[in-house]
């Protein structure tokens, strides 16, 4: 497949593009300026750094790319400390404007749409689908609530993994991808040990205040949140990120690189323990062991799991360790007698009776945050999901989550295949190494939301694109024309915006 636009642009008209859509987000800030009472000389100020900001994401619309790695980092503390407007949709936004800077490059070069012809983004279409005719679900849920849902559950995989396979799919940017995932996730575990040590600023007290601290000040310890969304997000990210670097500091890379990999992975551990996020042990256990499995060593699969066997034990029936409250906690989650595990169950079951008769579940954004906000009519918004695997069997009922586990394990069948016939060693590594965060962050969602929230959800998404995109890596690592297409794919076009940006990679 090797389709052309039916139409062409030229140069100049694809920069007259960004003037209307200047207009309209300067109409947008405008409003928007108005309803928080914002100066109209700060508001002229603005306008032409949003002009700006347009007019470079149109004509290299790989730096957008960058922006929403980055934002999807700290939107949550620039939503913390700057009140008033939806910064969280700024998501949104970014990917849209990317979208339509890909359809109206300047470039003369054809957007090569083959590249997205693959089972990775059809999966995506399939599950955006099935979102939609959720709108029609006879519970009734909110379509509000649905929205604000369907943005994590599938509109940002349905929309971000086409885009890297189009603008971001060589060697270079998969280093840099890393680069700036691991970087911004070792800046969140040192901002979250200066949160433990002097405690959180003004604004994240006041978040604390206003009720944040019921499940993060326990027994009088902050469980840390770093500039994420919450504790539970930060910790099981920063278990995400340390079998990242775990995997790649066992690769074939220069010895100072694996020594970095060591020491992000180190600190990116004791992120995840100051956390106090029970369920991001598993996230460690299971990127882990599929390490183990798929680096298909007899001998370190032996060893590993007799060393992962004795960690078990010695959380599980000792007190080792239990003067200090992180490891305590942690210890708990594999207490049977748990009052929250206890809690859950319990709620299991008051889910399990309610959507017996309800194959299809309550509707998307019918529990959890948005269904307490939209939703507060419905039975299913007074249970607790905890569980992201519950949530969807809540949302789309059991035939929903059974299509959406079965397109969890394809995926990571479908990776672990690539991985094994993947020949530069280096390469193999680093897809191995987002394998097995995904793995891990999957396992995961099992006892928290974590596969939906950013930037869990982000690196995940983007993961999974690199990796199916590792036979044509493969390729241009070998020697192969850098444009090299997918599993057979015709020769392509170099990236828009036709050249690469000189960025710093680690790996």
């Amino acid at each position: 497949m090797n389709c052309r636009l039916p139409f062409t642009l030229s140069p100049a008209l694809g920069r007259q593009l960004v003037l209307p859509a200047a207009a309209v987000l300067a109409l947008v800030t405008g409003l928007v300026g108005s309803r928080l009472g914002v100066a109209l000389g700060g508001m002229l100020v603005g306008l032409p750094v949003v002009a700006l900001s347009l007019y470079v994401l149109f004509q290299y619309p790989r730096v957008g790319v960058v922006a929403f790695i980055v934002y999807c980092f700290l939107v949550m503390t620039i939503n913390r400390h700057l009140k008033g407007a939806p910064f969280g949709l700024g998501m949104d936004g970014l990917l849209i404007l990317l979208w339509l800077a890909v359809v109206f490059h300047r470039s003369r070069q054809v957007v090569q749409w083959s590249r997205i012809n693959n089972d990775l983004c059809k999966l995506g279409l399939a599950w955006f689908i099935i979102t939609l005719l959720e709108i029609g679900n006879p519970a009734g849920a909110s379509v509000v609530g649905w929205y604000y849902e369907m943005r994590g559950t599938t509109f940002y995989w349905a929309l971000s993994v086409p885009l890297v396979m189009l603008l971001f799919y060589r060697a270079q940017d998969l280093k840099l991808f890393l680069t700036l995932v691991i970087f911004f996730s070792v800046a969140g575990s040192l901002y979250g040990l200066k949160q433990k040590t002097f405690g959180p600023d003004a604004a994240e007290q006041l978040w604390l205040d206003m009720g944040a601290a019921k499940t993060h000040i326990l027994f009088g310890v902050l469980r840390v949140f770093s500039y994420y969304s919450e504790a539970a997000q930060f910790g099981a990210s920063q278990a995400h990120i340390a079998v990242l670097c775990l995997v790649l500091a066992l690769g074939p890379f220069a010895w100072w690189k694996r020594v970095a990999f060591g020491l992000a992975s180190a600190l990116n551990l004791e992120g995840m323990l100051i956390s106090g996020t029970r369920g991001a042990m598993f996230v460690l256990i299971a990127g882990v062991f599929m390490y183990l499995v798929l680096s298909k060593q007899v001998k370190v699969l032996i060893l590993g799991s007799a060393l992962a066997a004795g960690a078990f034990g010695g959380l599980k029936y000792t007190t080792i360790g239990n003067d200090n409250p992180s490891v305590a906690r942690m210890r708990t989650s594999l207490d049977p007698n748990d009052p929250s595990l206890q809690v859950r169950l319990r709620n299991q079951a008051k889910l399990r009776e309610y959507l017996g008769p309800r194959p299809f579940g309550g509707g998307v954004g019918v529990i959890g945050m948005w269904g307490e906000k939209y939703n507060a009519d419905k039975y299913l918004s007074t249970v607790a999901p905890d569980s992201y695997f519950v949530k969807v069997w809540a949302m789309y009922g059991l035939v929903g989550f059974l299509i959406w586990f079965g397109m969890m394990l394809y995926i990571l069948g479908k990776s672990a295949g690539i991985i094994w016939k993947t020949r530069n060693p280096r390469l193999r590594q680093k897809l191995l190494a987002l394998t097995c965060g995904y793995t891990g962050i999957l396992m995961g969602s099992y006892g928290n939301e974590v596969i939906n929230q950013m930037p869990s959800a982000m690196i995940v998404y983007f993961g999974w694109a690199f990796v199916f995109l590792g036979p044509s890596l493969d390729k241009e690592a070998l020697g192969a024309s850098p444009a090299a297409g997918l599993a057979g794919a015709a020769p392509l076009p170099a990236p828009l915006p036709g050249r690469a940006m000189p960025l710093p990679v680690l790996a």
